[in-house]
Formats: C-alpha cells, structure tokens, sequence
C-alpha cells in the first residue's frame, strides 16, 4: 500500500517539472522574437530607412497641366418659339356673311391672296346703280357742252345774249362736276367691294384660322387669321442682365426645342433694349428660318456663342463640387495638395473650360481627386499631352 503511494506521488512530480521546463522555453522564445523586432525597427530608423518607407506610402496620382486653349464663350438659355414679324389679319370693310374660306392654318400664301370671300350681292347691285347714275351725268355733260357749242356759234349774229352764253357755260359746267362725282362715288363703292375680300397683307404662312362659312363678320369681329411673314421664326431667349451685356447682334445661336434632338442654326437679330424690373431679365430675339418643328409657342433651349477667349480645359473627372460650388486639388511644389476655388465655363467634347480659378501651368489632379485631402502628401505623376489633347502653351 505505501510502496503504491510513494511511487503515484513521484510521477506527479516529473510531470510539473516537464511543464515548468516547456513554459520557460515558451517564454524565452517570445523574448528573442521581441527583442529582434525590436532591433530591426532600431536599424531602420537610425539609417533613414522610415522616411522611405513613408514616401512609398503616399498615394500616387493623376495630374495635369492644362495650359490655356482658345475656347467659345456661350450662354445657355431658354425661351419660346414664336413668329418674327406675325401678322394678325381682320376686316378691313364693313364685314357681312362669310361665303367661303380659302385657306388652311400650314398654308403658304402670296402678297394680296384671298384669305377668305364675304357675300356681296348687295354691294354689287349697288356699284351697278352708281354706274347707271355715272352713264347719266356723263350724258347730261355731252348734252351741256352740245347746247354751249351752239351758243357760241349764235351770239356773234346777236341772237344769244352775252348773260345766256355765261349761263350755258356755268351749265356745262355743272354737268362735267357731276361726272366726276359720279365717277368717285362708282370707284368709293368699288374699293368698298373690294374691301369684303379678306386678303394676306404679305407672303407667308397661315398660322391660325378663327372664321368659317357663314359667320357674320364685322368690324368688331377680331383677328380672322394669323400669318407669319415669310414664314420666318425666333426665338424670344430670356437672359440675365449680365448675359444680355455680353451679347451683341449678330452673334449665332444653336435652337433645339423640347423633347427633340434636332438643332436649328441661328442668329441674334436683335437684344431687347430694356430689363423687366421684376425678373431683372432681357430678350434676345434669335432669327431662325421656317421649318416645321418649328412651332410657335412651343419651348426651345438655346446655346449662344458669345465670344472666344484663352482658358484652361481640364477633363470632367477633374472637377469636383461641394456646397461652396465647384473646385479642383492641385498639387504644388512640396507635393502637397491644395484646393482650388474655380468657374467653370462650357462643358464640350474635350473637356471642361474653366474661366476663373486657374492659370493653366498648375498641377492639377485629373483622377481620383474624391479621394484626396488638402494638405496630403501624394506621388504626382503627369499625363502626357498626348493623352490630354487640349493642353496650350
């Protein structure tokens, strides 16, 4: 029984002394590990090697330098599209029953057209009975002047006295006025027939029509029709005061209206020479020739050329935008990035214009610039023009 126990007791304690010898191995291993790691950054860090290693750790970026290009100045606005010289047309006599209406709103019609015939039955019998009135004055003249004639030729025998001749002459006189009155009473109701006619002032296209058969027209009865003269467009662009200033008449225009991808080419003919007090606005009236997506009243925008001047352009990727507007980080000489406050100008095909803000010879973040803040360090690395391909000198 006692040798049982010494023995089970003296195997415990060879197994403690094992597990106390492999704890201090442990130890002593994770010590050395310690102390080499420590070593290793002690070496580093006296030769200069950290500072390379925070080098390799900057960001490497995406700069270019711009340069400035010539580039168009433009003015983007909006406005309706309206008739350039439209031309409301009415009753110009007194009016009657419509007999017919000749044209349609789409139609191109001549300078004195009919537009529309008014019932002249009345008118007409009356023009024929000045006519007969006018047959008769000129008969009762012929009949003056024939009595004068005779007159003459008697009052040298003393058979007509000198007061008798004096009477027929003053007679053939009064016949002769009368033909005449005659004759500008026939021509008033003539151009007074003439007058029922509903005719174009001047060659264009018929916009609207607001008459039929039938309808009782007057002097009081409105516009008839509306004509646009020549068929010419415009559009009545809305700018502000400072755009309307760097505008001048003549300057070309690209017209597209809503909802459409086709653009029509025109002209400024004329800046309105007053501002709406109230909107603090002016009208730029943009020439435009007909075409017929080309509706008066309808929405349009407009892209103005207004001028040209040397900018830097900088890819959209470039240009960033906060609450402040839009910016751009540039990379000065420490290689450090800075933000820039800029004014963008037209957006175009090979990039973004930017008018205030940049010289054109800074560094200028071209990728990634979300990622960056001002005052970090980075590795600038420089686009090729080539690959740029709106760098100026």
């Amino acid at each position: 029984m006692n040798f049982e126990s010494g023995f089970l007791m003296g195997g415990q304690d060879t197994d403690a002394s094992q597990l106390k010898q492999r704890r201090r191995l442990i130890l002593l291993v994770a010590a050395g590990l310690v102390a080499l790691i420590a070593i290793i950054i002690w070496s580093r860090s006296g030769n200069g090697e950290g500072s390379v290693d925070s080098a390799n750790l900057a960001p490497r970026v995406t700069v270019v330098a711009p340069g400035r290009s010539p580039v168009s100045s433009t003015i983007n606005a909006t406005g309706t599209i309206a008739a350039r010289r439209e031309m409301p047309v009415g009753v110009v006599g007194e009016g009657g029953q419509v007999a017919a209406v000749l044209v349609e709103p789409g139609d191109w019609v001549k300078k004195g057209q009919i537009l529309a015939r008014v019932e002249r039955s009345v008118q007409s019998q009356q023009r024929a009975s000045l006519a007969a009135q006018l047959e008769v004055a000129r008969a009762d003249a012929r009949l003056a002047q024939n009595d004068l004639d005779r007159a003459q030729a008697l009052v040298s025998r003393g058979f007509i006295s000198k007061a008798d001749l004096d009477r027929k002459t003053a007679t053939r006189d009064a016949a002769n006025a009368r033909v005449r009155v005659a004759e500008a009473q026939l021509q008033e109701q003539g151009a007074r027939l003439g007058r029922l006619d509903i005719r174009a002032p001047e060659a264009g296209l018929v916009l609207t029509r607001n008459v039929e058969p039938g309808q009782v027209i007057g002097a009081g009865s409105g516009v008839l029709f509306r004509l646009a003269k020549g068929g010419q467009m415009e559009l009545r662009a809305k700018l502000s005061e400072g755009d309307m200033a760097r505008l001048r008449v003549g300057a070309t225009a690209t017209v597209t209206p809503i909802d459409t991808t086709e653009s029509y080419a025109g002209t400024i003919w004329q800046l309105s020479p007053v501002i709406d007090p109230q909107s603090r606005q002016g009208d730029a009236r943009i020439a435009l020739s007909y075409h017929k997506n080309l509706r008066p009243g309808g929405f349009a925008s407009a892209r103005i050329i207004s001028g040209q001047r040397e900018a830097p352009v900088l890819p959209e990727s470039a240009i960033q935008n906060d609450q402040k507007g839009s910016y751009v980080y540039i990379v000065n000489d420490d290689d450090m990035v800075e933000r820039r406050d800029i004014k963008i100008g037209q957006v175009a095909a090979n990039g973004v214009s930017v008018f205030e803000g940049l010289t054109g010879q800074e560094k200028v973040v071209a990728l990634a610039g979300g990622f960056l803040t001002a005052g970090q360090k980075v590795q600038p690395e420089l686009q090729k023009t080539g690959a740029q391909g709106n760098k100026g000198s």
